[in-house]
């Protein structure tokens, strides 16, 4: 690990120790206030109906090197394959309005990675470097029974796609991108943009052990909820969207699975990684509250054939805020 990195490690766990004052500020303030509904959970056993809609797939498994993936797909198996990787805090159900709409020219594919649902949650933070769930999507795809495949990422899943591309550009056909820009790209960003610098605030505090999976579960994960709904994040989810969410990060160690990505950023940065030449399309919601506009356009540094289309009026989480944009936007890159 280069001086850089470890200094940067250290920066980051002070950072987030720094801002863990003002969460313990926060929820001892809530718990004072509503000592009761602090420790509220509700038990959540039975899946929500909404996941088992056999509009959107079937449920299925692959064993893997080291995990088992859960993936739910749809379409006929002998077209292409169109695979969806998800970010945080969610799991394969953020892709629904996708899958209802490219199934009859793709086999879909929307898989939970490692640590998120009902994928295996190997525990241990070099578990989560960037380069196993590279591993994951390397192995994934000729176990789907293909060659190739167009990729479709969001947020973290974005982050891995990035990697997962230069490094495999056998493997995807083309690579479409949503609110998630290249990691070294992101890295430069924030170290000049004080705007980035407080919108990552969440980077550093994930850095700190306990506090942030105490800080989402409280209140019957009523952070989770407010990650997803909140007014100054812009999208809009119906209470049974809600629950399904709630279901699904509530499946024992996805709290501390999930974080572990960002600790292993910081432990584990990834490499130099090859330049793109895939044709890459990146979708871009303008009322993100995690990332700045400019983001957008980072790909025009690691990948050759690049377009990014913005969308004003959506928030971080562009395919659930404005699908009919976004789904519209996919079929004119893809044809």
């Amino acid at each position: 690990m280069a001086i850089k990195d470890i200094f940067f490690r250290w920066i980051s766990f002070g950072l987030g120790c720094f801002y863990s004052t003002f969460v313990l500020f926060a929820l001892f303030a809530w718990f004072v206030r509503h000592p009761i509904a602090f420790f509220s959970r509700r038990k959540r056993d039975v899946m929500p109906s909404v996941l088992n809609d056999p509009d959107l797939g079937t449920h299925g498994y692959v064993h893997l090197e080291e995990v088992k993936i859960h993936y739910v797909a749809q379409g006929d198996e002998s077209k292409p394959l169109m695979l969806f990787v998800h970010g945080f805090p969610e799991f394969w159900y953020s892709w629904r309005y996708q899958l209802r709409e490219f199934k009859k020219d793709y086999r879909v594919v929307a898989i939970d990675l490692r640590g998120y649902g009902d994928s295996d949650k190997p525990s241990g933070i070099s578990n989560y470097n960037i380069s196993k769930m590279v591993a994951d999507l390397k192995q994934l795809i000729p176990a789907l029974g293909y060659r190739s495949c167009v990729l479709v990422a969001h947020d973290w899943g974005g982050a891995i796609a990035w990697t997962f591309t230069a490094m495999h550009a056998e493997l995807v056909d083309k690579l479409i991108m949503m609110n998630c820009p290249p990691l070294d790209g992101f890295r430069s960003y924030m170290e000049k943009s004080l705007a980035q610098f407080k919108k990552s605030w969440y980077v550093f505090f994930f850095q700190v052990p306990f506090l942030p999976e105490l800080s989402l579960r409280v209140n019957d994960m009523w952070a989770l909820e407010g990650i997803l709904t909140g007014r100054q994040y812009g999208v809009t989810t119906e209470i049974d969207e809600i629950e399904a969410y709630k279901y699904a990060f509530s499946r024992p160690g996805v709290a501390t699975a999930s974080i572990n990505y960002y600790r292993a950023l910081t432990r584990f940065p990834p490499s130099k990684t090859p330049k793109i030449s895939c044709p890459v399309l990146t979708i871009w919601g303008c009322k993100d509250a995690f990332l700045e506009t400019a983001l957008g356009a980072a790909g025009n540094t690691v990948a050759d054939n690049y377009t990014v289309k913005y969308i004003e009026e959506a928030s971080h989480w562009v395919m659930m805020d404005t699908p009919d944009q976004v789904n519209k936007h996919m079929t004119e890159f893809l044809k």
